[in-house]
């Protein structure tokens, strides 16, 4: 009886099993389909050493090649079975809206570009801070519940980048860059009364599109929380900028490829990305009304204080 089963285990075998050379080759076709989605998933969860020329990076994916390639090897015999069901994941995936084709594409793509023109130079991290200045009175201007405030910021996500590649998948960002590109595009530096600060509410500024740098910040920021967006205040000497919150390191790759390739991508040319992380490790992009593109440059690299709006 042992020797009957052995048979039979020995022909389902054959039957799914693919001949040579086609084997080793579907075997490694599999094994780098495999491997894009998880080193990225990998890559976006593990800290990042930084070491030189991205031989981390490099060591990761060879890593998990490896692996999959023994696990593949060792599973031969229901190779069909296996890439059928990848091949079913990916489509559920499409027709969901969830991790399918275009997302791998579009991650390695953005991974590709960040590894030949890296996001992270410009980084600077924040330590002691002190207290916001007319912390309550600014607050209390960003009316991002305001129907003025919310209809100014829908009107400039109806005007800009609606076409753009990866639109559904990064809809959000790509919209609150809309809203900056609104603001400072038509924003018009006003001085504050001879000897008296004058802070704008939001609605106010929306309708107007002038003021200086505190009636600016208050504008981007109100917008950018009216339509789901991540904003807060930086303060530095006589001077008060927004930035927005647009995730960890791993999801600045991909919003470095989205402003010079897709958005600002005359603006930002040849030009370095500029943010700031914080304590929690989240990178929050530059949005001054003197930067051209999302994380253009600083006016001022001191910063005396933060305001975060959550």
């Amino acid at each position: 009886m042992p020797l009957i089963k052995k048979l039979e285990q020995s022909k389902i075998n054959k039957q799914f099993q693919v001949p040579q050379p086609w084997n080793a080759l579907i075997i490694f076709i599999l094994n780098v389909l495999i491997a894009i989605p998880i080193f990225i998933i990998a890559h976006k969860n593990i800290i990042d050493v930084n070491w030189p020329y991205e031989l981390d990076h490099i060591l990761l994916f060879v890593v998990i090649i490896a692996i999959i390639q023994l696990i593949l090897h060792a599973l031969r015999t229901v190779l069909i079975i296996a890439i059928g069901l990848y091949l079913i994941a990916l489509i559920i995936g499409n027709l969901t809206d969830n991790y399918g084709f275009k997302s791998i594409y579009d991650d390695y793509k953005y991974m590709l570009y960040a590894l030949s023109d890296s996001p992270h130079p410009e980084e600077v991290l924040l330590n002691k801070l002190k207290p916001f200045p007319e912390k309550n009175t600014i607050t209390a201007a960003i009316e991002y519940s305001n129907p003025v405030v919310r209809d100014f910021a829908l009107k400039a996500i109806s005007k800009h980048f609606k076409e753009v590649p990866g639109y559904a998948r990064h809809r959000n960002l790509i919209q609150c860059f809309a809203v900056f590109k609104e603001i400072n595009n038509n924003w018009t530096y006003v001085s504050d009364p001879r000897n008296k600060e004058y802070i704008a509410k939001a609605s106010e500024s929306a309708v107007y599109l002038a003021g200086d740098c505190d009636d600016h910040s208050v504008l981007m920021a109100a917008c950018l929380k009216a339509i789901g967006g991540n904003p807060r205040l930086i303060h530095t000497e006589g001077h008060i900028y927004p930035e927005i919150c647009i995730g960890n390191l791993a999801d600045l790759e991909t919003v470095n490829f989205l402003i010079k390739k897709e958005l600002f991508i005359k603006e930002s040319q040849h030009k370095a990305i500029h943010y700031h992380r914080d304590e929690y490790g989240q990178i929050w992009l530059n949005l001054d009304y003197t930067a051209d593109y999302p994380g253009g440059p600083y006016l001022f690299e001191d910063i005396l204080g933060t305001l975060n709006l959550d």
